[in-house]
């Protein structure tokens, strides 16, 4: 299946719904999303507006990329180790 992105307007804009007395299922039908996703949202997202979340995704972003690049540069680190280890 299909994995749908949703943009930070559309996750606050269905936030703020339910927070409105809108029912649940109706919000999750409607962007075709599980209850659990929706949950899962609100719990990481409660209490946040558009240029926040814009900017967590940003840092979680680069935290990604730094974080590779870290492991990257400690394989390298470890295979260069292991080849000037060896005696020729």
């Amino acid at each position: 299946m299909k994995r749908k992105r949703f943009s930070e307007d559309q996750i606050v804009k269905a936030l703020r719904e339910a927070d409105g007395g809108r029912a649940t299922k109706d919000i999750c039908r409607e962007l075709g999303i599980s209850t659990a996703t929706f949950y899962n949202w609100r719990k990481k997202y409660l209490n946040m507006d558009v240029s926040q979340l814009k900017r967590l995704k940003e840092l979680e972003a680069e935290n990604r990329k730094l974080k590779q690049m870290y492991a990257d540069q400690a394989l390298d680190i470890v295979m260069l180790k292991d080849v000037l280890s060896k005696k020729f």
